[in-house]
């Protein structure tokens, strides 16, 4: 046991949750936006636009031509992939072994792809770094046992976990539109947190497939988190903060979260609030990629998420029954308050309310 303990720190291999569960979500998170979420924000931007250059088809492969944003799109399993390596800390040859790993995983996962190559390059990354520098033929070794040990698990276990991924997906969609003002809460509330949490929330959806009325309570859940903490402590954080919270990320709070939980009533309760307003009345729908259904207002992506689905809705979300349409001022409505203005007062409200109480004081939301 003594020996195997010595093996693994001198191989950098640490199991734990922290690795796995925060550093490697993370870091795929990391790669999932700077692939497909990137890929779809350009064919967006060269769609309603015009622009030339962005829409235009700059290689077919089997049959099927990809803009430049579409390539980014068709690399995400790869992206993934090598950000998670990346995160485990594995030594060169390992990581860029891990590019055709992601990219085989995520195609075998189909809609559950993300969560397969979260799981299928932990194993293969680990497995490279226990054989890397381990004979005189490294340059060899290493790579094809990190090819075979990451393709054969995703040979074996991607497929189930995207059929149960998608399942689950679409069973929380499905209760969403059967108990609209329940599952609005539960949603929103959770992916909310999850976002404010040091996970990702953006995998987390994207893992589900998360779109139509659920994806719209997750940017609802948010949407209250980010805007919510940026306004709320704007007295001791300024316009650097508002823009680094609002735009940026509600995880910078998690320290003072730590220090005094109840800093996080108010975004929390918000999006309570928030959640069901989104599907009840305004019935806001996120048929963009089903990672904006986790971004709230970071990059505004989970705007451009609603905005894109209402014009051209994503493969998984026509495959659950979503159509483009014309937007109404309602909706623009709707996305607007949800987004933006309704955080913006009932965190801060409720926030005044922790003060009065003295549970939040001057000073625990700076940051």
């Amino acid at each position: 046991m003594e020996n195997v303990k010595a093996f693994m720190k001198r191989k950098n291999i640490v199991i734990s949750a922290k690795r796995y569960g925060i550093d490697a979500l993370g870091a795929m998170a990391q790669g999932l936006f700077c692939s497909l979420l990137i890929g779809t924000i350009l064919n967006t931007i060269g769609m309603q636009f015009h622009v030339g250059f962005l829409t235009a088809q700059i290689v077919t492969i089997n049959g099927v031509g990809y803009t430049i944003g579409g390539m980014a799109s068709f690399m995400s399993g790869a992206a993934m992939a090598v950000a998670i390596g990346f995160a485990l800390q594995a030594p060169p040859l390992v990581l860029f072994s891990l590019a055709t790993v992601g990219y085989a995983c995520n195609a075998l996962g189909q809609a559950g792809g993300p969560l397969a190559v979260l799981f299928v390059a932990i194993i293969a990354a680990e497995v490279g770094k226990a054989v890397s520098k381990e004979t005189k033929i490294d340059i060899l070794v290493t790579p094809i046992v990190t090819t075979l040990a990451g393709i054969g698990a995703a040979w074996v276990i991607a497929p189930p976990i995207g059929m149960a991924a998608s399942a689950f997906g679409q069973v929380i969609m499905r209760a969403t539109e059967l108990q609209p003002f329940l599952m609005g809460v539960v949603v929103s509330v959770l992916v909310g947190v999850a976002l404010t949490l040091p996970i990702s929330s953006a995998a987390i959806c994207s893992v589900l497939g998360l779109t139509g009325l659920a994806g719209g309570a997750a940017v609802a859940g948010c949407c209250a988190q980010m805007v919510g903490f940026a306004v709320m402590s704007f007295k001791e954080n300024g316009w650097g903060g508002l823009v680094s919270q609002g735009i940026g990320t509600s995880m910078l709070q998690m320290p003072n979260i730590v220090r005094n939980p109840r800093v996080w009533i108010a975004p929390t309760v918000a999006s309570a609030i928030t959640g069901p307003i989104a599907t009840c009345i305004f019935r806001l729908q996120m048929n963009g990629d089903a990672i904006n259904s986790g971004m709230g207002t970071c990059g505004l992506c989970g705007q451009l998420g609603v905005w894109t689905g209402w014009l051209a809705p994503s493969e998984t979300a026509v495959a659950n029954g979503a159509a483009a349409i014309a937007p109404t001022a309602f909706d623009w409505l709707g996305l607007i308050l949800i987004s933006f203005v309704l955080p913006a007062i009932l965190a801060p409200a409720i926030n005044q309310v922790c003060r009065r109480l003295g549970w939040v004081k001057d000073g625990d939301l700076t940051l």
